[in-house]
Protein backbone atom coordinates (compact mmCIF):
# COMPACT_ATOMS: atom_id res chain seq x y z
CA UNK A 1 0.00 0.00 0.00
CA UNK A 2 1.27 3.43 -1.32
CA UNK A 3 3.34 5.26 1.72
CA UNK A 4 1.69 9.27 1.89
CA UNK A 5 4.66 11.01 3.47
CA UNK A 6 2.37 14.48 4.18
CA UNK A 7 -0.67 12.29 5.81
CA UNK A 8 2.21 10.30 8.46
CA UNK A 9 2.99 14.07 9.38
CA UNK A 10 -0.39 15.42 9.57
CA UNK A 11 -1.54 12.48 11.55
CA UNK A 12 1.81 12.91 14.01
CA UNK A 13 0.74 16.46 14.47
CA UNK A 14 -3.01 15.64 15.28
CA UNK A 15 -1.63 12.75 18.31
CA UNK A 16 1.08 15.25 19.58
CA UNK A 17 -1.91 17.89 19.33
CA UNK A 18 -4.59 15.84 21.14
CA UNK A 19 -2.38 15.93 24.44
CA UNK A 20 -2.85 20.06 24.43
CA UNK A 21 -6.43 19.17 25.56
CA UNK A 22 -6.24 15.46 26.89
CA UNK A 23 -3.34 16.86 29.54
CA UNK A 24 -6.56 18.32 31.18
CA UNK A 25 -8.50 15.44 31.03
CA UNK A 26 -5.09 13.37 33.10
CA UNK A 27 -4.64 16.07 35.65
CA UNK A 28 -7.60 17.49 36.46
CA UNK A 29 -11.13 16.36 37.54
CA UNK A 30 -13.53 15.28 34.33
CA UNK A 31 -15.63 18.48 34.67
CA UNK A 32 -12.54 21.11 34.05
CA UNK A 33 -12.41 19.52 30.45
CA UNK A 34 -14.72 22.01 29.09
CA UNK A 35 -15.45 24.09 31.84
CA UNK A 36 -12.94 26.09 33.07
CA UNK A 37 -15.44 27.82 36.23
CA UNK A 38 -15.96 24.09 37.64
CA UNK A 39 -14.29 25.32 40.60
CA UNK A 40 -16.00 28.58 41.10
CA UNK A 41 -15.02 31.88 39.48
CA UNK A 42 -11.30 30.73 37.48
CA UNK A 43 -8.36 32.91 37.52
CA UNK A 44 -7.70 35.43 34.80
CA UNK A 45 -4.65 32.92 33.82
CA UNK A 46 -7.14 30.04 33.94
CA UNK A 47 -9.80 31.58 31.40
CA UNK A 48 -7.34 32.94 29.01
CA UNK A 49 -5.44 29.04 28.69
CA UNK A 50 -9.19 27.89 28.53
CA UNK A 51 -10.05 30.60 25.53
CA UNK A 52 -6.62 30.11 23.39
CA UNK A 53 -6.99 26.25 23.82
CA UNK A 54 -10.35 26.28 22.70
CA UNK A 55 -10.34 28.44 19.55
CA UNK A 56 -6.79 26.72 18.07
CA UNK A 57 -7.02 23.07 19.90
CA UNK A 58 -10.17 21.99 21.73
CA UNK A 59 -11.77 18.89 19.14
CA UNK A 60 -9.46 20.04 15.93
CA UNK A 61 -7.04 17.68 16.80
CA UNK A 62 -9.64 14.91 17.30
CA UNK A 63 -10.82 16.45 14.24
CA UNK A 64 -8.37 15.83 12.31
CA UNK A 65 -7.62 11.96 13.04
CA UNK A 66 -11.33 11.64 12.21
CA UNK A 67 -10.64 12.79 9.05
CA UNK A 68 -7.43 10.76 8.61
CA UNK A 69 -9.03 7.76 10.49
CA UNK A 70 -11.45 7.73 7.08
CA UNK A 71 -8.90 8.54 4.90
CA UNK A 72 -7.46 5.45 6.04
CA UNK A 73 -10.53 3.30 5.83
CA UNK A 74 -10.70 4.33 2.19
CA UNK A 75 -7.01 3.26 1.59
CA UNK A 76 -7.75 -0.32 3.25
CA UNK A 77 -10.48 -1.21 1.22
CA UNK A 78 -9.17 -2.96 -1.35
CA UNK A 79 -7.95 -5.32 1.77
CA UNK A 80 -11.69 -6.59 1.38
CA UNK A 81 -13.89 -7.21 4.12
CA UNK A 82 -12.61 -10.09 6.42
CA UNK A 83 -9.69 -7.76 7.26
CA UNK A 84 -11.44 -4.67 7.43
CA UNK A 85 -13.57 -6.19 9.56
CA UNK A 86 -10.96 -7.91 12.07
CA UNK A 87 -8.67 -5.37 11.92
CA UNK A 88 -11.73 -2.31 13.62
CA UNK A 89 -12.80 -5.81 15.71
CA UNK A 90 -9.54 -5.84 17.39
CA UNK A 91 -9.32 -2.13 17.59
CA UNK A 92 -12.25 -2.01 19.14
CA UNK A 93 -11.29 -4.56 21.75
CA UNK A 94 -7.90 -2.42 21.92
CA UNK A 95 -9.97 0.84 22.96
CA UNK A 96 -12.37 -1.30 25.56
CA UNK A 97 -8.85 -2.77 27.34
CA UNK A 98 -7.68 1.39 27.18
CA UNK A 99 -11.33 2.37 28.27
CA UNK A 100 -11.55 0.25 31.27
CA UNK A 101 -8.30 -0.73 32.23
CA UNK A 102 -6.57 2.54 31.65
CA UNK A 103 -7.94 5.59 31.30
CA UNK A 104 -11.72 7.08 30.74
CA UNK A 105 -11.30 9.49 27.70
CA UNK A 106 -10.66 6.90 25.18
CA UNK A 107 -11.27 7.59 21.88
CA UNK A 108 -10.23 4.23 19.69
CA UNK A 109 -13.49 2.18 20.68
CA UNK A 110 -15.32 5.04 19.17
CA UNK A 111 -13.82 4.92 16.24
CA UNK A 112 -13.62 1.08 15.68
CA UNK A 113 -17.49 0.93 16.08
CA UNK A 114 -18.00 4.34 13.99
CA UNK A 115 -15.52 2.52 11.28
CA UNK A 116 -17.18 -0.77 11.40
CA UNK A 117 -20.20 0.89 9.91
CA UNK A 118 -18.60 3.97 7.96
CA UNK A 119 -16.00 1.37 5.31
CA UNK A 120 -19.66 -0.25 4.01
CA UNK A 121 -20.74 3.25 3.51
CA UNK A 122 -17.79 3.70 1.71
CA UNK A 123 -17.37 0.63 -0.24
CA UNK A 124 -20.80 1.39 -1.80
CA UNK A 125 -20.36 5.12 -2.41
CA UNK A 126 -20.36 5.76 -6.45
CA UNK A 127 -19.62 9.27 -6.24
CA UNK A 128 -17.24 11.05 -4.08
CA UNK A 129 -18.75 14.30 -4.31
CA UNK A 130 -21.63 12.41 -3.31
CA UNK A 131 -19.37 10.86 -0.10
CA UNK A 132 -18.65 14.26 0.95
CA UNK A 133 -21.71 16.06 0.92
CA UNK A 134 -23.42 13.12 2.86
CA UNK A 135 -20.30 13.00 5.65
CA UNK A 136 -21.45 17.10 5.96
CA UNK A 137 -24.78 16.15 6.42
CA UNK A 138 -23.93 13.88 8.93
CA UNK A 139 -21.78 15.75 10.95
CA UNK A 140 -24.54 18.49 10.66
CA UNK A 141 -27.03 16.58 12.16
CA UNK A 142 -25.09 15.29 14.98
CA UNK A 143 -24.48 19.35 15.63
CA UNK A 144 -28.30 19.33 15.77
CA UNK A 145 -28.89 16.87 18.00
CA UNK A 146 -27.04 19.38 20.76
CA UNK A 147 -29.64 22.08 20.47
CA UNK A 148 -32.47 19.33 20.90
CA UNK A 149 -30.16 18.01 24.13
CA UNK A 150 -30.07 21.64 25.11
CA UNK A 151 -34.15 22.71 24.80
CA UNK A 152 -34.89 19.67 26.95
CA UNK A 153 -32.16 19.74 29.78
CA UNK A 154 -32.66 20.79 33.05
CA UNK A 155 -31.49 24.11 33.23
CA UNK A 156 -29.89 23.15 36.77
CA UNK A 157 -25.90 22.16 36.34
CA UNK A 158 -25.19 18.65 36.69
CA UNK A 159 -22.49 17.30 39.28
CA UNK A 160 -20.58 16.21 36.02
CA UNK A 161 -20.41 20.49 34.94
CA UNK A 162 -20.08 21.66 38.24
CA UNK A 163 -19.03 18.92 40.96
CA UNK A 164 -19.04 19.21 44.36
CA UNK A 165 -16.41 19.32 47.17
CA UNK A 166 -17.24 15.82 47.43
CA UNK A 167 -17.80 14.65 44.03
CA UNK A 168 -14.32 15.83 43.64
CA UNK A 169 -12.92 14.13 46.67
CA UNK A 170 -14.22 11.32 45.45
CA UNK A 171 -12.97 11.49 41.67
CA UNK A 172 -9.18 11.89 43.45
CA UNK A 173 -9.67 9.10 45.56
CA UNK A 174 -10.82 6.05 42.97
CA UNK A 175 -8.23 7.54 40.06
CA UNK A 176 -5.17 7.49 42.83
CA UNK A 177 -6.43 4.67 44.23
CA UNK A 178 -6.91 2.43 40.91
CA UNK A 179 -8.40 -1.16 41.25
CA UNK A 180 -11.50 -2.15 41.04
CA UNK A 181 -13.21 1.25 42.32
CA UNK A 182 -11.42 2.64 38.83
CA UNK A 183 -12.82 -0.36 37.23
CA UNK A 184 -16.18 0.40 38.27
CA UNK A 185 -16.10 4.20 37.44
CA UNK A 186 -14.36 3.82 33.84
CA UNK A 187 -17.07 1.01 33.13
CA UNK A 188 -19.73 3.78 33.91
CA UNK A 189 -17.91 6.52 31.70
CA UNK A 190 -18.01 4.34 28.92
CA UNK A 191 -21.75 3.40 29.27
CA UNK A 192 -22.50 7.67 29.19
CA UNK A 193 -19.87 7.93 26.23
CA UNK A 194 -21.30 4.69 24.80
CA UNK A 195 -25.09 6.93 25.02
CA UNK A 196 -23.58 10.06 23.65
CA UNK A 197 -21.78 7.66 20.54
CA UNK A 198 -25.25 6.56 19.50
CA UNK A 199 -27.39 9.59 20.05
CA UNK A 200 -25.15 12.92 19.09
CA UNK A 201 -21.36 12.15 18.65
CA UNK A 202 -21.56 9.11 16.33
CA UNK A 203 -23.36 11.00 13.54
CA UNK A 204 -20.41 13.81 13.54
CA UNK A 205 -17.84 10.86 13.74
CA UNK A 206 -19.64 9.05 10.95
CA UNK A 207 -19.49 12.22 9.08
CA UNK A 208 -15.84 13.44 9.39
CA UNK A 209 -15.14 10.01 8.20
CA UNK A 210 -16.68 9.79 5.50
CA UNK A 211 -15.47 13.72 4.47
CA UNK A 212 -11.97 12.40 5.07
CA UNK A 213 -12.47 9.07 2.97
CA UNK A 214 -14.04 11.70 -0.27
CA UNK A 215 -10.91 14.22 0.29
CA UNK A 216 -8.28 11.38 -0.09
CA UNK A 217 -10.66 10.00 -3.11
CA UNK A 218 -10.35 13.23 -5.06
CA UNK A 219 -6.18 13.55 -4.30
CA UNK A 220 -6.91 16.38 -1.77
CA UNK A 221 -5.47 14.96 1.38
CA UNK A 222 -2.38 13.57 -0.89
CA UNK A 223 -1.74 16.83 -2.32
CA UNK A 224 -3.04 16.58 -5.77
CA UNK A 225 -3.97 20.09 -5.93
CA UNK A 226 -1.72 23.60 -6.73
CA UNK A 227 0.09 24.54 -3.29
CA UNK A 228 -1.76 27.82 -4.53
CA UNK A 229 -5.22 25.97 -4.08
CA UNK A 230 -3.82 25.17 -0.64
CA UNK A 231 -2.99 28.09 0.54
CA UNK A 232 -6.03 29.91 -0.37
CA UNK A 233 -7.94 27.17 0.94
CA UNK A 234 -6.22 27.36 4.21
CA UNK A 235 -6.68 31.16 4.23
CA UNK A 236 -10.55 30.88 3.50
CA UNK A 237 -11.16 27.77 6.36
CA UNK A 238 -8.95 29.06 9.04
CA UNK A 239 -10.58 32.32 8.66
CA UNK A 240 -13.98 31.49 8.46
CA UNK A 241 -13.44 28.84 11.60
CA UNK A 242 -11.32 30.71 13.68
CA UNK A 243 -14.31 33.48 13.56
CA UNK A 244 -16.90 30.69 14.69
CA UNK A 245 -14.87 29.64 17.02
CA UNK A 246 -14.01 32.93 18.70
CA UNK A 247 -17.79 33.99 18.90
CA UNK A 248 -18.62 30.79 20.86
CA UNK A 249 -15.51 31.54 23.09
CA UNK A 250 -16.68 34.99 23.50
CA UNK A 251 -20.16 34.33 24.31
CA UNK A 252 -19.22 31.77 27.19
CA UNK A 253 -16.92 33.28 28.90
CA UNK A 254 -19.47 36.54 28.58
CA UNK A 255 -22.62 33.68 30.02
CA UNK A 256 -19.95 32.89 32.72
CA UNK A 257 -20.04 29.33 31.11
CA UNK A 258 -23.86 29.09 32.49
CA UNK A 259 -24.76 26.09 31.69
CA UNK A 260 -27.40 25.15 29.28
CA UNK A 261 -25.87 27.74 27.11
CA UNK A 262 -21.53 26.18 27.54
CA UNK A 263 -22.62 22.26 27.65
CA UNK A 264 -25.26 22.51 24.74
CA UNK A 265 -26.02 25.41 22.35
CA UNK A 266 -22.27 26.78 22.13
CA UNK A 267 -20.86 23.60 21.77
CA UNK A 268 -22.09 24.30 18.07
CA UNK A 269 -20.22 27.14 17.19
CA UNK A 270 -16.94 24.92 18.36
CA UNK A 271 -18.58 21.86 16.63
CA UNK A 272 -18.66 23.66 13.06
CA UNK A 273 -15.46 25.43 13.53
CA UNK A 274 -14.06 22.16 14.16
CA UNK A 275 -13.37 20.78 10.74
CA UNK A 276 -12.76 24.45 8.98
CA UNK A 277 -9.82 24.53 10.88
CA UNK A 278 -9.07 21.12 11.74
CA UNK A 279 -8.89 21.43 7.28
CA UNK A 280 -7.14 24.65 7.40
CA UNK A 281 -4.17 23.31 9.37
CA UNK A 282 -3.92 20.40 6.92
CA UNK A 283 -4.15 22.93 3.76
CA UNK A 284 -1.27 24.52 5.17
CA UNK A 285 0.65 21.65 6.17
CA UNK A 286 -0.37 21.00 2.31
CA UNK A 287 0.85 24.23 1.18
CA UNK A 288 4.41 24.18 2.24
CA UNK A 289 4.84 20.40 2.15
CA UNK A 290 8.09 20.51 -0.41
CA UNK A 291 9.91 22.99 2.16
CA UNK A 292 8.61 21.35 5.26
CA UNK A 293 9.90 17.89 3.88
CA UNK A 294 13.26 18.74 4.42
CA UNK A 295 13.41 19.29 7.79
CA UNK A 296 14.81 17.08 9.78
CA UNK A 297 11.90 17.64 12.98
CA UNK A 298 9.38 17.47 10.12
CA UNK A 299 10.63 13.35 9.11
CA UNK A 300 10.46 13.02 13.34
CA UNK A 301 6.64 14.10 13.52
CA UNK A 302 6.38 11.58 10.70
CA UNK A 303 7.75 8.88 12.83
CA UNK A 304 5.22 9.84 15.35
CA UNK A 305 2.17 9.80 12.98
CA UNK A 306 3.41 6.15 11.42
CA UNK A 307 3.04 4.77 15.14
CA UNK A 308 -0.04 6.77 16.32
CA UNK A 309 -1.35 3.91 17.80
CA UNK A 310 1.48 3.01 20.25
CA UNK A 311 1.77 6.84 20.60
CA UNK A 312 -1.21 7.70 21.67
CA UNK A 313 -1.26 5.19 24.06
CA UNK A 314 2.16 5.62 25.55
CA UNK A 315 0.62 9.13 25.93
CA UNK A 316 -2.08 7.41 28.81
CA UNK A 317 0.98 5.17 29.97
CA UNK A 318 2.86 8.69 30.65
CA UNK A 319 0.22 10.74 31.76
CA UNK A 320 -1.71 8.43 34.73
CA UNK A 321 1.70 7.37 35.73
CA UNK A 322 2.80 10.94 36.36
CA UNK A 323 -0.57 12.17 38.02
CA UNK A 324 -2.20 9.00 39.49
CA UNK A 325 0.67 6.94 40.68
CA UNK A 326 3.01 10.42 41.68
CA UNK A 327 -0.08 12.53 43.38
CA UNK A 328 0.11 15.25 41.15
CA UNK A 329 -3.84 15.06 40.56
CA UNK A 330 -5.44 18.74 40.66
CA UNK A 331 -1.91 20.24 41.85
CA UNK A 332 -1.89 22.38 38.75
CA UNK A 333 -3.95 24.83 36.71
CA UNK A 334 -4.42 24.78 32.63
CA UNK A 335 -1.09 26.80 32.21
CA UNK A 336 0.86 24.96 34.31
CA UNK A 337 -0.21 21.79 32.42
CA UNK A 338 0.93 22.55 29.56
CA UNK A 339 4.54 22.76 30.43
CA UNK A 340 4.54 18.49 30.62
CA UNK A 341 3.50 18.51 27.21
CA UNK A 342 6.63 19.23 25.74
CA UNK A 343 8.24 16.55 27.62
CA UNK A 344 5.68 14.10 26.65
CA UNK A 345 5.97 15.00 23.12
CA UNK A 346 9.93 14.47 23.35
CA UNK A 347 9.32 11.08 24.34
CA UNK A 348 6.28 10.24 21.82
CA UNK A 349 9.34 11.41 19.18
CA UNK A 350 12.10 9.89 20.86
CA UNK A 351 11.03 6.78 20.96
CA UNK A 352 9.46 6.85 17.45
CA UNK A 353 12.31 7.88 16.11
CA UNK A 354 14.23 5.34 17.66
CA UNK A 355 12.21 2.45 17.21
CA UNK A 356 11.51 2.97 13.67
CA UNK A 357 15.29 3.04 12.76
CA UNK A 358 15.49 -0.98 13.48
CA UNK A 359 11.61 -1.38 13.37
CA UNK A 360 9.34 -0.42 9.66
CA UNK A 361 6.59 -1.00 12.56
CA UNK A 362 5.67 0.89 16.03
CA UNK A 363 5.32 -2.10 18.50
CA UNK A 364 0.82 -2.07 18.46
CA UNK A 365 0.69 -1.68 15.14
CA UNK A 366 2.82 -4.73 14.13
CA UNK A 367 0.69 -6.70 16.82
CA UNK A 368 -2.97 -5.29 15.53
CA UNK A 369 -1.36 -5.91 11.89
CA UNK A 370 -0.51 -9.52 13.11
CA UNK A 371 -3.47 -10.72 14.92
CA UNK A 372 -5.94 -8.72 11.95
CA UNK A 373 -4.09 -11.42 9.24
CA UNK A 374 -4.62 -14.10 11.42
CA UNK A 375 -8.43 -13.27 12.20
CA UNK A 376 -8.92 -12.71 8.39
CA UNK A 377 -7.63 -16.19 7.84
CA UNK A 378 -4.34 -14.68 6.09
CA UNK A 379 -0.83 -16.79 6.77
CA UNK A 380 1.10 -14.02 8.90
CA UNK A 381 4.38 -12.67 8.05
CA UNK A 382 8.00 -12.33 9.58
CA UNK A 383 7.90 -10.90 13.06
CA UNK A 384 7.79 -6.39 12.70
CA UNK A 385 7.68 -7.49 8.72
CA UNK A 386 5.40 -4.62 6.73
Amino acid sequence: MQRYHALDFIRGCAILGILLLNIVGFALPSAAYLNPAWHGEPAARDVWSWAVLDVLAQLKFLTLFALLFGAGLQLQLPRGSRWLSSRLTLLALIGLFHAVAMWEGDILLDYAIVGLIVWRMLRDAPSTRGLFKTGALLYLMGSGVLLIFGSISDPEPTRSWLPGAADLEYERFWKLAGGWEAVQNRLDHLASSLMALASQYGWQLAGLMMMGAALLRCGWLTGGFSQQHYRRCAALLLLAGYALALFGVATQWMLHWSFRWSAFYLQVPRDLASPLISLGYAALILAYWPQLARWRASRAIQCVGRMALSNYLLQTLICTTLFYRFDLFMRFDRLQLLAFVPAVWLVNILFSVIWLRFFPQGPLEWLWRRLTRLAAGRPPQSPLSR
